[in-house]
């Protein structure tokens, strides 16, 4: 026999470490006879073949990423004493790009938003940016994501996707319009991740070391330039390489060529948020930039790609749930339903103690009295496992207000935000197609929207041409000549 050019005789072993004899040929009896269960190597190896996959992402399943830092240029610390935002400070982190509603085999290139997800490695534990490449979402409460995700997903009978479903949502939701036109328009074909913008969306709370409250929104602006597809290139490219995005980042960082994004910020002073004629924590809305300009904070670059994409990137698990001293939630409803559902989605997907995994580990120590679960690994030894004790182990017992509150005050209600002068559904989308559109993303914006309506059936069809002519009366009626060809 040959021998083999491996640093283990037998060149593999089992999981257990032990010398595999063939990874080629099953234990057999004769060369023509049944395979034997004792065949350990075979049996462990179809085991976890059929374990190998954790389940998908609901949204957002398909996407891929890579490391970088996060390094601060200006000086913000009026605002905010998060150690991360320090003048100077240098911050490991993990972005994770995606498309919302395709499934792990779907084509880069589909429309659709991009999730832009950023895990910084703080010197005070992980703090999670949790958004997309628009500043603005379909939906202000959390008890409609969940239908708004399975409209955009796969009919019970055919198991097709469905036009009609997709906009009998929206147009029953006509808080959805702002985003819907950004999905329509030029955003939703970014050319590549590299080109797009990436936003919090949410509005966050800022504290400095005063105690002072700021309230905030986080913009990423790309310094590669934006640029996008038109609907016959992505087309193409969804046939020619359905991993388009995911290959254009890995292949640009491998080269050398490491993009790069400037943070901005918004901010409010904490008193403003009460009478902006916006409500600022509605996640469908913007602030005016006149009325809020963009403020520098720093640079991210990306200049590491994973070195294996199941551990590095399919199990990052992001949550907006993780925010660090000086960083705080808001009264936007998503933001506070999602601090909840994204922890929880990590721990069916991945497991109890997925917070262990390198790629989500904090760089910190961690002192925690969550203990065991599956996958207990970094375990705690025989320290005490309850909260007071009197064995000199550490707990948390601060009591009072805490500095990211807010104050609130009513009976309990179900109903969305209370209205303020500008705030009706339907402005915003049409200061987007009229003041932000050039007059040939005006053009395309109706070709696409009259190309994704051209299957939906009635009374559907009618309620998305009175969506596109509340938005705008011109628009709309384009939109229904090209469809009803007038």
């Amino acid at each position: 026999m040959a021998e083999k050019q491996t640093p283990h005789a037998t060149g593999s072993t089992t999981q257990a470490g032990i010398p595999a004899v063939s990874d080629r040929n099953s234990l057999s009896v004769g060369s023509d006879g049944p395979i034997v269960l004792h065949d350990h190597h075979l049996v462990e190896t179809l085991q976890h073949f059929n374990r190998m996959n954790i389940p998908e992402r609901r949204p957002h399943a398909k996407g891929s990423g890579a490391f970088g830092t996060f390094t601060v240029t200006e000086d913000v610390s009026q605002y905010t004493k998060a150690a991360m935002f320090q003048p100077g400070a240098e911050t490991e982190m993990l972005a994770r790009f995606s498309t919302v509603a395709g499934e792990l085999g779907s084509p880069d290139t589909w429309r659709d938003v991009r999730g832009f997800a950023l895990k910084f490695y703080t010197s005070e534990g992980n703090f999670d940016l949790v958004g997309n490449n628009t500043p603005i979402f379909f939906v202000r409460d959390p008890m409609k994501f969940p239908h708004f995700i399975r409209s955009q997903k796969r009919l019970p009978d055919s198991g097709l996707r469905d036009a009609t479903m997709q906009w009998d949502f929206w147009s029953q939701n006509p808080e959805s319009a702002h985003q819907v036109t950004y999905l329509m328009g030029p955003r939703g074909l970014p050319k590549t991740w590299r080109n797009m913008n990436g936003y919090g969306s949410h509005t966050y709370m800022w504290v400095n070391a005063e105690g002072e409250r700021f309230w905030v929104k986080f913009h990423f602006l790309t310094n590669q330039g934006m640029e996008h597809l038109s609907n016959a290139e992505a087309d193409a490219l969804a046939g020619e390489d359905a991993e388009f995005h995911r290959r254009d980042l890995f292949d640009a960082i491998a080269r050398g060529d490491n993009p790069s994004w400037d943070l901005w910020v918004q901010i409010m002073p904490y008193d403003e948020a009460k009478t902006y004629r916006y409500n600022p924590f509605d996640l469908t809305k913007t602030w005016s930039k006149k009325d809020y300009p963009r403020i520098k904070v720093g640079t991210m670059e990306l200049n590491r790609n994973p070195e294996n994409h199941f551990a590095q990137i399919e199990q990052a698990a992001f949550s907006p749930a993780n925010m660090v001293p000086g960083i705080g939630m808001s009264p936007d409803k998503m933001l506070l339903g999602r601090n909840f559902a994204y922890q929880d989605a990590q721990r069916y997907r991945i497991g109890a103690n997925f917070q262990q995994l390198p790629v989500n580990a904090p760089k910190t120590e961690v002192h925690t009295y969550n203990f065991e679960g599956a996958m207990w690994y970094h375990h705690t030894g025989n320290r005490s496992v309850y909260a007071p004790n009197s064995f000199g182990d550490s707990w948390s017992d601060e009591v009072g207000a805490i500095d990211t509150s807010w104050e609130n005050d009513g009976d309990l209600v179900r109903q969305a935000y209370t209205l303020r002068k500008d705030d009706d559904d339907f402005r915003q989308a049409n200061i987007l197609v009229n003041e932000v559109f050039t007059q040939q993303e005006r053009d395309d914006f109706v070709d696409t929207v009259s190309g994704a309506l051209g299957d939906v059936v009635e009374p559907v069809l009618t309620n998305a041409i009175t969506y596109w002519k509340n938005v705008d009366a011109t628009i709309g009626q384009r939109i229904e000549d090209r469809v009803r060809g007038a």
